[in-house]
């Protein structure tokens, strides 16, 4: 579902936006969304896991360490996800 927003913007910046949308037959609103979604996808590593793994160990303490390590890998504290 798409929402309306205002932003603020630099006239030049908005000239340049008009003008990139124009030769590449896009709507500014296309173009800004690409934007922001490209901008989110590089930027963003709250939810950026540098690994995951499913599997079965009888040493107990190994899956507490990587419960751990992925909560720490995605910037949350110890209790974050406890209801």
């Amino acid at each position: 579902m798409q929402k309306r927003t205002t932003i603020l913007i630099d006239g030049d910046l908005l000239e340049r936006l008009d003008r990139f949308a124009a030769r590449n037959g896009a709507t500014k609103t296309s173009v800004l969304t690409a934007a922001v979604e490209a901008y989110l996808e590089a930027n963003d590593t709250a939810l950026d896991l540098s690994f995951l793994a499913v599997g079965r160990s009888d040493h107990g303490r190994l899956s507490l360490d990587g419960r751990s390590i992925s909560r720490r890998e995605a910037g949350m504290r110890p209790g974050d996800d406890e209801v």
